[in-house]
């Protein structure tokens, strides 16, 4: 008897040790979570939803147009990428490609919530880069960051949740930091059209070069962005080919292209119309910039496949650097070459009082031009990098609607449907023809300089 209560003894005693050491344990102690421990465990919703917010800010930040909201998208989506990596096993970080970046590791063996490292990556980083915006939209970033802290945070251990917060901060912070050493770059934004810059009027063979334009002769934009670091294209690659010579004689290309321009606007009908305002994204408070118009569709995709959060942080983070080198590429060109816009040529050499078609609903004000030199293109840059960098992640045999200004009522925002993502790119690219803004070489090289941006940073070492 006293045997049998013994054994008793030693079988509760040892059930209740069990109990107890297993109650103490918690999820950091075993440095394999089984539950959701990797970042493609998770959907898309936190980049998708810092997205959708971008292009709500982006529409109003002053001296964010092209290209530094690229820039603000590169550096932004390169902290958002490095703060999920150390949770992407097949994915490498990008430290070793940017010499003076210096990145912040995780704990070995402690849990990270990756949504919560990734959110507050995103929440700092705006920020970072938008200390001027609007009240109301200062707080929508603090809403935002808020309401994903309480999605993913809520069943969280409170060091697991401070852990994480702390890593996708101290990403942010030394991101931004590097940011900072790109002189050129770091707060263009504030001076975007600099008094110091001074457009040549012609040439090294007496060709008429680009002024400010009718109607409204607004200076220079980004004069000094061929200057700003790129992520991935080298020196030699944003330069662009030469244009083609100025030339005023009815035989020559340089005048048959802009006679090419001129026929195409005096010509236009419902569908030019539609395509040219479609793509425009040209003003201020009016819609996002051409830079944001590559995210709108990136987000569209995101939704319509319902990818995954890594897929997610590789897609947005080469997006942000091939539309960054774009930028810089094209406008680097730009003012290498100096050429005359449509408007100016047609209007000496062809058609007095010729008009292009861009007109503010805003202001009212019709016949406008960009505030840069014609060649290449800046919409057909970024259409390039951007739709090159999607069909390398969804595949380019990929048909998708374009909606995101189905709601606009100043001009016709009807969705247009496309087959495949470069089609799309293209359309874009070429709808500065029908604009009137653009020559067709401008476009050509634009797109090139795109899919140029798109190539390199794809070839980035992303993978193991």
């Amino acid at each position: 008897m006293q045997r049998l209560n013994f054994t008793r003894f030693a079988l509760l005693f040892l059930l209740m040790t069990f109990l107890m050491v297993v109650m103490s344990c918690t999820p950091e102690d075993d440095p394999i979570q089984t539950e959701k421990s990797l970042v493609k465990d998770y959907d898309a919703s936190v980049p998708l939803q810092w997205h959708q917010l971008f292009l709500e800010i982006d529409r109003y930040s002053p001296g964010y147009r092209p290209p530094a909201a690229a820039r603000l998208l590169a550096y932004t989506n390169l902290a958002a990428y490095e703060a999920a990596v150390p949770g992407m096993p097949e994915y490498n970080s990008l430290v070793y490609e940017f010499p003076g970046l210096s990145l912040p590791s995780i704990d070995a063996g402690k849990q990270y919530n990756w949504p919560i490292c990734v959110s507050t990556a995103y929440a700092n980083m705006f920020r970072y880069f938008y200390p001027h915006i609007r009240v109301s939209d200062a707080y929508k970033i603090t809403a935002l960051e808020d309401k994903l802290l309480d999605e993913y945070g809520a069943t969280l251990a409170l060091d697991v949740l401070e852990r994480s917060k702390q890593f996708g901060f101290e990403v942010a912070q030394a991101v931004f930091a590097y940011s900072e050493t790109d002189t050129h770059g770091h707060e263009a934004y504030a001076n975007p059209r600099p008094a110091s810059y001074h457009p040549p009027v012609t040439g090294p063979n007496g060709e008429k070069l680009w002024q400010p334009t009718f109607p409204d002769y607004t200076p220079a934009l980004f004069p000094y962005w061929g200057k700003v670091r790129p992520f991935a294209m080298n020196e030699a690659d944003i330069v662009s080919r030469p244009p083609l010579p100025y030339s005023e004689d009815p035989a020559s290309l340089f005048y048959q292209q802009a006679n090419e321009t001129r026929f195409i606007v005096n010509l236009a009908n419902f569908t030019t119309q539609w395509v040219a305002e479609f793509w425009s994204d040209d003003f201020f408070e009016l819609t996002f910039e051409p830079a944001g118009r590559q995210i709108a569709i990136a987000n569209i995709l995101v939704q319509q496949d319902d990818i995954s959060m890594d897929r997610a942080m590789e897609l947005y983070a080469k997006m942000g650097m091939a539309l960054a080198d774009a930028g810089i590429a094209v406008w680097n060109s730009k003012y290498i070459y100096n050429v005359r816009r449509p408007i100016e040529y047609i209007r000496e050499v062809m058609e007095p009082g010729w008009n292009t078609i861009l007109n503010n609903p805003l202001n009212s004000i019709h016949g406008l031009t960009p505030e840069f030199p014609a060649y290449p293109s800046g919409h057909s840059g970024f259409g390039g990098a951007g739709s090159a960098v999607m069909a390398e992640i969804f595949g380019n045999t990929h048909p998708f609607t374009d909606n995101c200004h189905q709601n606009r009522t100043e001009f016709n925002g009807a969705p247009r449907s496309f087959n495949t993502i470069l089609e799309a790119g293209v359309e874009n690219a070429y709808s500065r023809l029908d604009l009137g803004v653009h020559f067709r070489m401008d476009c050509d090289e634009g797109i090139r300089l795109g899919y140029l941006a798109a190539t390199r940073v794809n070839a980035m070492p992303w993978y193991k």
